[in-house]
């Protein structure tokens, strides 16, 4: 039986009752953050250990900026590849299979002796890795209805910042004394723990194999990827994963070389960045739950847009500045990040929710990777020297975060017209489950 689908109307036509998520519930929302911390720990570390990777095995801005895409282009791949089959499997075992190839290739990275020992690691990882956040968005669309769905994107969310304010300072930690293999080898352990507990205390999902059809995998596939509001939404996700890709892989380098902000002072920033998102992420689900999803979308873009800019013209700045900074770029991201997410669950129907997913997941890994590629073509150093253009990059994010508000709009307004008509996983309607009842109930 699957998890309590809790927080839908107890009856047809009855105001909503207040929302208590369930034990069980709460467990799954755990267990979503614990994964999300070590796959975006994963990715992140690439970031601030940019500082010592590129002399330690020396590479250029481009060669770095290609290991950084290198993860991001196979996840895409993978994630196109599994779409026809995401909707055909118990999604608990499908998550399995995923995880446990992660760690593999990130004992992989752990163990790399080379550049391209290194960029084979990363291109493993991705195919495994970049497929669970798809897996991830499916499994929360499944068992909570779209009402509360910003409260849980926050809370599972907030692992990102618990990425940076616990594992990036122990990663980077860990980089500067014991050598950038060390890192990987840390996500490791942390990511076998999880698994364990996963194997053991998730409950098998498998609702949507109820209104599953004959259609071949390719088929599944054609089909999701021909939509026209399934489309739009990949549209959107395009631009939405340009900025992040563009930035992060540079940001620590950009710290060191043109803050002059200490490498051993780089962990304080993340640290304080991510403890200011760790207690955003809750309140901006909650915010986001009651204000509505793209207004808050709206108001995060704005202040993105603004903070992007003033970062990326800065010259040598004091730490605190830098700190005060990076705080509010991290929430406006993650304002951002938690609204657009909980949008883009309530788009396909639950018979194409998986494909949907996967493929949605792969076209952020897309242009993430083009974008981290392209950022590495536009920023030069020459050894010993700050980065130039990097304020370039600025206006590039500025914007493509301009182009996807205006994208997410007519997103919002379908989203909308579904709500007001009810649905399985919406809510509300008829096809909503009843709090307290397993999800397939019915109001």
């Amino acid at each position: 039986m699957n998890a309590p689908a809790a927080g839908a109307p107890g009856a047809q036509g009855a105001a909503p009752a207040p929302h208590v998520f369930t034990s069980y519930q709460k467990f799954v929302i755990a267990m979503l953050a614990f994964l999300q911390f070590s796959i975006v720990l994963d990715f992140m570390i690439m970031s601030p250990l940019g500082a010592i990777l590129m002399p330690a095995l020396h590479i250029s801005t481009r060669q770095f900026g290609f290991a950084v895409s290198a993860y991001a282009l196979s996840a895409g791949i993978s994630g196109i590849l599994a779409a026809g089959f995401a909707d055909k499997f118990d999604r608990k075992k499908l998550l399995m299979f995923f995880y446990v190839g992660f760690i593999l290739g990130t004992f992989l990275c752990g163990i790399a002796p080379a550049y391209w020992f290194l960029m084979g690691a990363r291109v493993v990882t991705g195919i495994f890795g970049g497929v669970i956040g798809s897996i991830s968005m499916a499994i929360i669309a499944d068992l909570f209805p779209m009402q509360v769905r910003g409260r849980v994107m926050g809370s599972v969310q907030a692992a990102f910042s618990a990425s940076q304010v616990l594992g990036l300072p122990l990663g980077l930690w860990l980089g500067n004394h014991m050598g950038w293999h060390s890192p990987f080898l840390m996500i490791v352990g942390v990511s076998v723990a999880v698994a364990v507990f996963i194997g053991i205390k998730l409950q098998p999902i498998t609702e949507h194999l109820a209104v599953q059809t004959t259609r071949n995998p390719f088929a599944h596939l054609l089909k999701t990827v021909s939509q026209g509001r399934y489309l739009q939404a990949f549209m959107a996700t395009t631009f939405l994963a340009t900025g992040g890709f563009m930035l992060m892989p540079f940001a620590s380098a950009f710290s060191v070389n043109n803050l002059k902000i200490d490498l051993d002072h780089i962990p304080i920033v993340y640290f304080a960045s991510g403890i200011a998102s760790f207690i955003a992420g809750p309140l901006l689900g909650k915010l986001s739950d009651k204000l509505g999803k793209y207004n808050l979308f709206c108001i995060g873009s704005g202040f993105t847009i603004l903070m992007v800019l003033i970062y990326c013209n800065l010259g040598v700045t004091p730490l605190g500045w830098v700190i005060v900074i990076n705080i509010l770029l991290f929430t406006s991201i993650m304002a951002r990040m938690i609204s657009s997410q909980a949008l883009a669950s309530a788009v396909p129907d639950l018979a194409d929710r998986g494909a949907f997913m996967a493929v949605n997941n792969s076209v952020a890994q897309f242009a993430g990777g083009i974008s981290a590629g392209v950022a590495g073509l536009i920023v030069v150093q020459v050894e010993g020297q700050p980065l130039q253009h990097f304020n370039i990059l600025g206006v590039v994010v500025s914007c493509a975060t301009v182009t996807t508000v205006a994208l997410m709009y007519p997103i919002h307004k379908m989203v909308q017209a579904k709500m007001a008509k009810g649905g399985p996983g919406m809510g509300i309607g008829p096809g909503a489950p009843a709090q307290g009842a397993p999800a397939g109930a019915k109001a």
